[in-house]
Parts: structure tokens; C-alpha cells; sequence
């Protein structure tokens, strides 16, 4: 009873409708079905009038919107089965229709299983370990950075932390979409939402639960739920000839019988449910398979995009390398010394996000270098820092950048792939670091996989010198290159090209820009660069330039397993109005064949969830790793 409870609150017009059947069934069982009274054609006319005029206004205001649909045909079938007494027909019709809302709630539901389960496993609380040893249950809004918590088997991390004492092993399908877990060590870095293993564990936190990896995974799953995605309006691409063949097909159907009943069979059939259901299951069928593949689509009209993409533009730094450089040689001008360029290069680094901070910052560390703080510090996006240390003023950053603070800047000796950034110090110029980064196992098979698809056209785009540039590009076999740009400059480039749908793929700060230009911007949002990630329409929550591909293929197989769909929902329906308007299919008989035709198209449009055929998915054999190469000046 409670379950019945439940659904009627949830579907109350289904209930209704289930309840006036069964009174009608009754009312008939007592006589009361029979004329000169017949209160059963009454009681099932009367109902299936009012809710054809419950119809009738919502399609008025779509109307008054600019939204023409297919509820025309709905409510012109109850009108003419009650008119030429076909009421049981009428009673089916409106079961038809309210159930067939029923059901796409919960095919919907079933295709958003895997966006619902991420939501469900948001981590709620964490156990922070007291300074004397004891430990104390918080919400996971209360934990600070530094906090020590203890990770019980089995348990969610709830902060992005790092790993204290013993190493362990984590799930992090919820996040990357991999089943297999993966072992962490003393240092090493977790994220929040992956599950721990079957040892306690402890973590220091490394940011709040509001700026930590699942968090912003929640919250980018959630506008993707919630984004209204444009497959009604697939549909209504073929609403009205639909309609008008329908209305056509009926009238003739009258006229040549003289049979008005006629009429009122032939739209029976043509009830276009199939059309108004089954796309919306496909689209958000794709966005669920996107989210298990660690794919985040924010909405159906980006898979739609994605299946007729014919451009993809990619950032360098980070996108098609690691974005992981290492130094190779500090390199320090007369009257300077290596050690000493390279500590005041690291201590004025310390005040920059740029990725190659972190690595100057690193390789002070290593070779014993104290990094000392700053009396003032700028950042200027894309070119570099400006920071005074000890009371000497240290520009750091792109030669052009350090060239206005000291003339007599000048470029250093480079191998292929390799970068040099310049230093200066109270204007004069105080030498270069040269590092250099590695392309991605697999950029090259990202891209042939991509040209499979029919997104045959590549470029690079980046702030990098051009031969570092032109260095990735031919070992990618990309032939356009355009170098040393910055962010309005890609912005530029990217709305100048002509083969479109455009995809973008990036994943730096600088990227945030373009990727909002792109018709689709694709983010590398596993570094948690958050900018990055809420300018595109496609966040990929793992380290892995192959789910770009994936990405597409899932567009793809959406958008065909929809037109699919609709064409099944059509083909059905026309061979049961040509059957009809040869008076050989009942009113009555039409209206359950018509709910059998909604259930095939569902079930087809819920294909659109994967399942065993992401497992087949693979990109072409990739290329071994190359040395290291490129650069990462995106500065």
C-alpha cells in the first residue's frame, strides 16, 4: 500500500486514470455499462475530455512560445474517439498518454543511474584526529586544510588530502570511471570520493571540502542533471509534417469510407508518444554513460554537438604533454650564478599558478635552495612574475616580458622541445632555465581515433615558441600550428575556423577563455582547474586526453541511437495508420498497439546507456613515449 501511495503522489493524473478504468469496469460489472444510462461512456468520455483540454492549454501556450509539438494529434484523437463513441478507445488513449509520462520518469531515471549515484555519494562527514590522539566525527564542511583525519575501511574520503604513514589502495571508479584500484604511498595525493581500501588510514587534508576534487564533480554533475537538454526540439523536427500526414491520411481516410470512425482509428494510432519520449531517454542515457567513463556532459545538446563535430583545436601544456616539465639546465648569466638565479627564480615562482612553478619550486628543493618570501608579488596572466625578494626586484616569465625590465635579455641555445624561461634582476638580465616536457603515450592515437570519428581536421594552439610548438605538432602529424598566442588570440583562431562544429580541448586558466568560445570546450579537469572546467561544456575528471575520443564516440552513438529512435517511433506508427485507414485496426485495438510501439522505442532509446560497449572501446595502437619534448610557456 505504501508503494502504491507513493506512486500515485508521484504520477497523481496515471493514478486518476487507473481509478476512473476500474469504476468503469465496476459501473459496467452492475448493469451500468448499457444503454439508454451507460454511465461508463459518460464517466470514460467526460474524463478523457478534461484531460484533453488539460492538453489542449499547455499546447496553446507552447504555441504562444514559438513551440510547436505533437500534442495536436493527442488531443485531436480523444476528441474524435469520444465524438463517434469510442469511448473505451478514449479511456486507452488518456492511459496511453499518462502512462507513457509514467514511463519516461523512469526511464529517464534509469538513464541518469550513474549521474544519480555520484550525487548519493557525496561524502557528509569525516573523522578529524584530535591533537591528543582521540578523534572527533565533523560535518565535512568544518574540516580545515592541515586537519589529520582517519580513513576507516570502506570509507569516502571526504577532503582531497595526502597519504600519512602506511600506503593503501583506493577506488576511484566514482571519479576516473577505472575499476581496477589504485595503490597510493606515504605522500602521494588523494582525492575525495575515492574509497579506501580495507586498512585504516590516515590523510592530512589539503584543501576544504568545498574546493576538493568531488565536490566540484558534484557540483558540475548537478547542472548537468538539471540542464534542459534540446531533444524535444529534435523531435519537433519532424512534428509538424507528422502532424499534417497524420491529419492528411485521416481525412482521406473519411472521406473515401464516409465512416467518420474512420478518422478517429487512423489518429488512434497516430499518437506520437514514441517521439516525445524516446529522444530525451537516449540524450540523458549518453550524459550517464559519459559520467561511468569519467566524461561529464553538461547537457544533450553538447552530445549533440560532439556527434557532428568536424574541428578539434588542442592547448599544448598539459593537453597533448603532461605538463609536467623538468628542468634540464639553469643557465646564468655573467656576473650570476646558477644556484642563486634559480633561488630567487623559485622564491618569486611561489606567488604564480602557472604548472612550470611548481617544477622551478622543485628543483630549488632538491638541490638544497631556501625559497624566501616575498615583500611584493604580481602575477601577469600569460607572461610571467614581478616580485620583490630581499629588497632585489625578480621578473620571471616569457623573454618578451623580461626583455621591457631588462634590455639586454636574450635568448638561450634550445633543442627540439625544449623551453627556456629568463630571469631578471634589478634589471639586468640574470640568465635562463631550460626544461622541457614529454608528450602523452596515447596524443597520437587520440588523434587518429578522433580522425575515425570524422574530426579529421587538428591544430595547435598555445603560448609556446613556435618551433617547440611545431616540434609536438609534427611528431602528432597536426600540420596547424599557431604559437606564441594569447588567450584573445586563441579566441580569435577559434572562431575564424569554418569547419564547424569546433571542439576545444584544454586545461589551464588560460584555456577558460577559448573554451567558451568553442561550439564545444573540452576540459582536462583532473588537476582541478576549476576555470577550466566551468568554461566547457565537457569536463573529463581524469588524466587522460583519450576520453576526448571517447567523448565524441559517445556523441555519436547518442545522436544515432535518437534519430534511431524516432524513426522507429515513426515507422510503426505510419504502417499502423495506413493498416487503419483500411478500417482493419479497431479504436481500441489501435490505442494498445500504439502503447506496445512506446515500450520498443524506449527500450531502443535506453541502448543509449553503453554498458559492454564502452568495455569494447579502444583507441588504436598508440605510440611508444616519446623523450621528453614540448614546453610549457602558456604563459
Amino acid at each position: 500500500m505504501a508503494w502504491i501511495r507513493t506512486h500515485a503522489r508521484r504520477y497523481p493524473l496515471l493514478a486518476t486514470t487507473l481509478l476512473v478504468i476500474v469504476v468503469g469496469v465496476v459501473l459496467w460489472a452492475a448493469g451500468w455499462g448499457t444503454e439508454p444510462t451507460n454511465l461508463v461512456r459518460w464517466l470514460f468520455s467526460g474524463f478523457a475530455l478534461v484531460v484533453a483540454a488539460m492538453q489542449a492549454v499547455r499546447m496553446v501556450r507552447d504555441i504562444m512560445r514559438g513551440h510547436w509539438g505533437l500534442d495536436i494529434l493527442a488531443v485531436t484523437a480523444i476528441i474524435a474517439t469520444v465524438l463517434v463513441n469510442e469511448y473505451v478507445a478514449s479511456i486507452v488513449i488518456v492511459l496511453m498518454l499518462t502512462g507513457g509520462e509514467a514511463l519516461e520518469d523512469y526511464a529517464a531515471g534509469r538513464a541518469k543511474r550513474e549521474l544519480n549515484a555520484l550525487l548519493a555519494k557525496s561524502p557528509q562527514s569525516a573523522h578529524r584526529v584530535l591533537p591528543g590522539g582521540g578523534i572527533e566525527e565533523i560535518p565535512v564542511s568544518e574540516v580545515a586544510v592541515g586537519d589529520t583525519l582517519l580513513l576507516r575501511p570502506a570509507e569516502i574520503v571526504p577532503v582531497d588530502g595526502v597519504l600519512l604513514g602506511q600506503g593503501g589502495a583506493f577506488d576511484e571508479s566514482s571519479l576516473t570511471g577505472e575499476s581496477i584500484p589504485v595503490e597510493r604511498g606515504t605522500g602521494d595525493a588523494v582525492l575525495s570520493g575515492s574509497v579506501n581500501g580495507q586498512a585504516a588510514l590516515q590523510i592530512r587534508a589539503t584543501a576544504t571540502a568545498e574546493n576538493s576534487q568531488y565536490q566540484q564533480i558534484v557540483a558540475l554533475v548537478a547542472a548537468a542533471g538539471e540542464s534542459k537538454a534540446p531533444v524535444v526540439r529534435l523531435a519537433d523536427r519532424y512534428a509538424v509534417p507528422f502532424t499534417l500526414f497524420s491529419l492528411a491520411l485521416a481525412g482521406i481516410a473519411w472521406a473515401v469510407s464516409g465512416d467518420p470512425v474512420r478518422f478517429a482509428e487512423v489518429l488512434v494510432v497516430a499518437t506520437p508518444c514514441p517521439l516525445l519520449i524516446a529522444a530525451p531517454v537516449a540524450f540523458m542515457g549518453g550524459m550517464s554513460r559519459g559520467a561511468r567513463n569519467g566524461v561529464i556532459v553538461k547537457g544533450g545538446g553538447v552530445l549533440e554537438k560532439l556527434a557532428r563535430a568536424r574541428t578539434v583545436v588542442f592547448d599544448k601544456t598539459g593537453t597533448l604533454t603532461h605538463g609536467r616539465p623538468s628542468l634540464t639546465a639553469v643557465r646564468p648569466a655573467p656576473g650570476f650564478d646558477a644556484d642563486e638565479v634559480l633561488a630567487l627564480a623559485a622564491s618569486a615562482e611561489q606567488y604564480s599558478s602557472h604548472v612550470l612553478a611548481a617544477s622551478i619550486m622543485r628543483s630549488a628543493e632538491e638541490r638544497g635552495l631556501a625559497l624566501r618570501p616575498a615583500e611584493t608579488a604580481r602575477e601577469v596572466a600569460t607572461h610571467g612574475v614581478v616580485a620583490t625578494i630581499d629588497g632585489r626586484v625578480v621578473t620571471i616569465g616569457k623573454l618578451s616580458f623580461v626583455r621591457a625590465a631588462a634590455p639586454d635579455a636574450r635568448a638561450t641555445e634550445l633543442s627540439g622541445g625544449e623551453l627556456s624561461i629568463a630571469v631578471a634582476v634589478d634589471g639586468r638580465f640574470a640568465g635562463s632555465i631550460v626544461a622541457s616536457d614529454s608528450v602523452r603515450g596515447n596524443a597520437a592515437a587520440t588523434i587518429a581515433a578522433l580522425r575515425q570519428l570524422g574530426v579529421r581536421d587538428s591544430m595547435i594552439l598555445t603560448g609556446d615558441a613556435q618551433s617547440t610548438a611545431d616540434h609536438v605538432a609534427e611528431q602528432l602529424g597536426i600540420t596547424r600550428v599557431q604559437a606564441e598566442c594569447l588567450p584573445q588570440d586563441k579566441v580569435v583562431a577559434v572562431r575564424a575556423i569554418t569547419e564547424r562544429p569546433v571542439i576545444m580541448v584544454g586545461d589551464g586558466v588560460n584555456d577558460a577563455p577559448v573554451l567558451a568560445a568553442a561550439d564545444v570546450g573540452i576540459a582536462m579537469g583532473a588537476k582541478g582547474a576549476t576555470a577550466a572546467s566551468e568554461s566547457a561544456d565537457v569536463v573529463i575528471m581524469v588524466d587522460d586526453i583519450a576520453r576526448a575520443a571517447r567523448a565524441v564516440q559517445i556523441g555519436q552513438d547518442t545522436m544515432r541511437i535518437a534519430l534511431q529512435s524516432i524513426w522507429i517511433g515513426i515507422a510503426f506508427s505510419v504502417v499502423l495508420m495506413l493498416i487503419a485507414a483500411f478500417g482493419l485496426i479497431p479504436a481500441t485495438v489501435g490505442a494498445a498497439l500504439q502503447e506496445v510501439v512506446d515500450l520498443v522505442t524506449i527500450l531502443n532509446a535506453l541502448r543509449a546507456i553503453g554498458m559492454r560497449r564502452d568495455a569494447r572501446w579502444s583507441l588504436p595502437e598508440a605510440r611508444p613515449e616519446r623523450a621528453p619534448t614540448g614546453n610549457i610557456t602558456n604563459r
